[in-house]
């Protein structure tokens, strides 16, 4: 692969390292120019272009990503189409993510070139879930390289996600004076939540008092039941694991079991304790498993529910990032009552300043075009007031008169943007700096011409700001390709007010290092209507 600049003459079958804009339309990044291509770059007066000229051998990024993802077991996996080098990885089903650290570092290890990244190993995923994504850097590689990740890929297995094997659960819980009923009642119910993720259920709760002996009673009765599918115990003591020969480990050894480990370097969930009767697991909680934040118990549980067999060594293995906080990828189990979460808040920034040149010169405007008797852009104000965002503020610009009646008389707030020509940058500042919506948890940035894009879909995407507790990017999908619209946390904002020229939010999500949560809208992601063919297509109307 060779990159430079290249003279026109000579840039026939090049791949463009850059987009270049043009009037009369834009070539993308990743265009193989062709003599129309070069027609029109010679019409524009541009001389040369910085691309790539691919030699014998190399293989295009998007043949390469899906050589690669194509290599991977497909079990329990979805793939999304490869588009700009990147083939992303989705969970099909509920279950536990598995990573081989070793084989993923020797694909990345291959060359620069080539990337794979994943979640952290052990992880419980929902079907949708992104679990992985295949990026080549440049525009090609070598496919000698690409053949040596098949061949890696092929002989091992990167990363799966393990099915969960449902079980039929007993809950014992301890008692002693201090620990109020409602507590129970409360973890009874937390647990059932847990549990309800792998398709588990808890089948029985016994309460009894905190004593060893009563404890190994219950326990050895359990353990000669007869069970007839896959069963596992768990133990809530009313008082915390102090020592091996403490309440729950004595009486899971008394009662003819043998007890795995008791404790764990994970913090909050130090005193789990790990042990089994026969074939069935008996789980000690930990006290912090009354709580529906994420703890030790829950990787143990998991494991568990995956179908695994934890060991002491694995258990002890568990220190590095053992340190836990709230994590905002990681779905976690939430009471009926949100709590802090609910009350995060979310505005909408709705974009109608934009020149729409790609509608043509002197051509009816793209917002005023009329879906069902409704002007565009009214239709996604009012779209927007009836969602779980607010305030709502639209920022105008060009054809500024005509918008704003167009919006006349809803409740959302008006921003004219004066700076509107220089691109969408001006249009995010201008929004940012509202007050009201700068002071939200979170923005949704809504493009005025997606008529696709409805009310539910936006309440699904503040839903997953609220689930994921702040502080992330939620961005709408559709097949695992990125697009609108997006929300940003808080912790963005001063990176939007300092956007200038013609670029959106995309720089600022790509380098910010927040996590981001994809929610797959479906096609909606992806229909903004530019030209006035594509108005037409979705059902539109031309007017003013």
């Amino acid at each position: 692969m060779r990159y430079g600049t290249f003279d026109l003459a000579e840039a026939e079958g090049s791949v463009l390292a850059h987009g270049i804009r043009l009037p009369s339309g834009r070539l993308p990044k990743g265009q193989v120019l062709s003599p129309q291509d070069i027609a029109r770059l010679s019409e524009e007066g541009i001389t040369s272009v910085v691309a790539v000229r691919l030699e014998p051998g190399d293989l295009p990024e998007d043949e390469a990503a899906a050589a690669i993802a194509g290599a991977m077991a497909p079990d329990n996996l979805r793939f999304s189409e490869a588009a700009t080098g990147r083939v992303n990885v989705y969970a099909r089903i509920d279950g536990l993510f598995v990573a081989d650290k070793a084989v993923v570092d020797a694909l990345n290890r291959i060359d620069p070139a080539i990337t794979l990244a994943c979640l952290a190993d052990h992880v419980a995923v929902r079907a949708g879930d992104m679990v992985a994504t295949v990026k080549i850097i440049p525009l090609a590689v070598g496919g000698d390289k690409v053949a040596q990740a098949v061949s890696l890929l092929a002989e091992s297995v990167a990363f799966e996600v393990k099915t969960y094997c449902p079980r039929a659960v007993t809950l014992i819980a301890t008692e002693l004076p201090s620990l109020k009923a409602s507590v129970m009642d409360r973890t009874a119910r937390l647990l059932e939540q847990r549990l309800a993720q792998s398709g588990s259920r808890l089948i029985k709760e016994v309460r009894i008092p905190h004593s060893s002996d009563r404890l190994t009673e219950i326990l050895q009765r359990l353990g000669a039941q007869e069970i007839s599918e896959p069963a596992m115990i768990i133990v809530f003591g009313a008082s915390a694991v102090a020592d091996k020969d403490d309440v729950i480990p004595a009486a899971i050894r008394r009662a003819g079991g043998e007890v795995e480990q008791v404790g764990m370097p994970v913090d909050p969930g130090n005193l789990l304790v790990l042990g089994r009767l026969g074939n069935v697991p008996v789980l000690g909680a930990p006290g912090c498993a009354r709580s529906p934040k994420e703890n030790g118990f829950d990787w143990v549980l998991n494991r568990l529910m995956a179908g695994e067999t934890p060991t002491s060594f694995d258990i002890t293995g568990m220190g590095v990032g053992g340190l836990l906080m709230e994590i905002p990828t990681r779905p976690r189990p939430r009471d009926a009552a949100k709590g802090k979460t609910a009350e995060l808040s979310v505005g909408a920034l709705l974009l109608a300043a934009g020149q729409a040149r790609r509608m043509g010169r002197d051509a009816p405007h793209k917002l005023l075009a009329e879906f069902d008797g409704v002007p565009l852009v009214r239709r996604s104000a009012e779209m927007l007031l009836a969602a779980q965002a607010a305030p709502v503020v639209a920022v105008t610009g060009h054809r500024r008169e005509e918008i704003e009646a167009a919006l006349s008389g809803l409740n959302n707030r008006l921003h004219f943007n004066p700076d509107y020509a220089s691109g969408m940058a001006s249009s995010l500042v201008a929004g940012f700096s509202d007050p009201e919506l700068a002071s939200k948890d979170g923005i949704l940035v809504m493009l005025a011409d997606m008529p696709g894009v409805t009310t539910e879909h936006v309440n699904r995407l503040v839903a997953a700001f609220r689930e994921a507790g702040g502080g992330v990017v939620i961005r709408s999908v559709s097949e695992g390709k990125r697009g609108n619209p997006i929300i940003l946390p808080r912790i963005a904002y001063d990176a939007v007010l300092r956007l200038e020229g013609d670029v959106g939010a995309r720089a600022i999500i790509e380098n910010s290092g927040l996590s981001v949560i994809d929610v797959d809208i479906g096609p909606a992601a992806h229909l903004d209507v530019d030209t006035p063919e594509a108005v037409t297509a979705a059902g539109g109307v031309l007017k003013g």
